[in-house]
């Protein structure tokens, strides 16, 4: 809608009067949000914060969290084009969840505890109901993961994104005492790979998925063709498995060498990043079953097996690696935490740059 104002002239009044909202900008719905989400915030409380909104910004106390001598580790991430398939679906509670996974998972894997996180929301027209269901995944996220939500930024601005459109971005802060950050330097040949479950796509891979299932005709409405009791929407978006608190036990407990979160880049990509030079991640696909999405997709879409694990995670969101001495300990640790996990390689010596070998993934 097109608003007019006539110019101001001494001996003429305003017709229309330009307001923020005639722009198209509700302060009123963002003031409404804000209150509508405090006492989701107030539920992340935990020692250092209080999580209390409405500042211009959020506190951590690093001693009342009980740290010495810590280190400050930062991450930041979004949800990517998942958010397309919420969107289509008119279903919002999950991707709050996927904003803090992505950014608490790759804080956990050098030995940090996630402490504090902020969000940001864009949207071009501010919907009060999708816009609490989102804090309210991003509060139960933080919930999961032990940490804070103690502010964010709700940003309206039409002409930015199409009607429904939305955007999401996460920023979070961990700490770790000197002594006790993860460094590549202590993994060896011999060491053992241990697969944790994912809970499906997590957020990566999506631009391909949504190509998939608009050229192949499929409904997100529809019952998920690998998985008839759920709509395909529901399959799709199942939120990224937040291993913090099975992981940062296994970190304190002394059982890990290093974690490797299993994002973009999949099972070929992203082990090397912890990897010292002079090793490989001899991966065996035999170790852990397929999950019947993976399968679909690589059916649907002719994806070799290859191009399958350096897209997508493949059923294992998380790699630890571990002494061969500790590895029953380190599995039995995780089962206890409620994680599904598969023995599912060895790091060997090689010469050169890291790099992943996998063998046997049949699709």
């Amino acid at each position: 809608m097109l608003y007019i104002v006539s110019k101001l002239y001494p001996s003429e009044g305003i017709i229309n009067r330009y307001t923020y909202k005639n722009a198209g900008v509700d302060i009123d719905a963002g003031d409404r949000l804000v209150e509508a989400i405090k006492p989701l915030a107030a539920s992340t409380r935990r020692p250092g914060a209080n999580a209390t909104l409405g500042g211009f910004s959020g506190l951590f106390d690093l001693r009342a969290a009980g740290y010495q001598d810590p280190l400050l580790l930062a991450a930041t991430d979004g949800v990517g084009t998942k958010l397309k398939v919420a969107i289509a679906a008119d279903c919002h509670d999950y991707v709050g969840i996927d904003l803090v996974a992505m950014c608490v998972n790759d804080l956990v894997v050098q030995g940090a505890e996630p402490l504090l996180f902020l969000d940001y929301y864009a949207t071009g027209k501010l919907s009060v109901a999708a816009g609490e269901a989102i804090i309210a995944g991003i509060a139960e996220g933080c919930r999961q993961a032990g940490c804070a939500l103690i502010g964010g930024e709700t940003a309206e601005m039409p002409g930015m994104y199409r009607d429904g459109d939305y955007d999401l971005a996460g920023f979070s802060v961990g700490a770790v005492e000197r002594d006790g950050l993860l460094q590549m330097s202590g993994i060896t040949p011999g060491d053992v790979l241990l697969g944790l479950a994912s809970n499906g796509l997590h957020a990566n891979g999506f631009s391909l998925v949504r190509r998939l299932i608009e050229d192949m005709g499929h409904d997100y409405a529809a019952p998920a063709p690998f998985a008839p009791d759920i709509s395909l929407a529901e399959a799709l978006l199942r939120p990224t498995k937040i291993y913090v608190p099975s992981c940062l036990g296994a970190v304190r407990a002394g059982l890990i060498k290093g974690l490797s979160h299993i994002t973009g880049g999949g099972l070929i990509e992203n082990p090397p990043r912890v990897l010292p030079d002079d090793t490989l991640a001899r991966i065996d696909g035999r170790a852990w079953p397929l999950p019947p999405l993976f399968k679909w997709l690589a059916k649907i879409g002719g994806i070799e097996a290859l191009d399958l694990a350096r897209t997508f995670n493949c059923g294992i969101g998380m790699i630890a690696v571990v002494g061969a001495e500790d590895a029953a300990a380190a599995t039995a640790h995780f089962e206890a935490a409620g994680e599904t996990v598969w023995s599912i390689g060895v790091i060997e010596a090689a010469s050169g740059t890291p790099r992943v070998e996998l063998t046997g993934l049949e699709v």
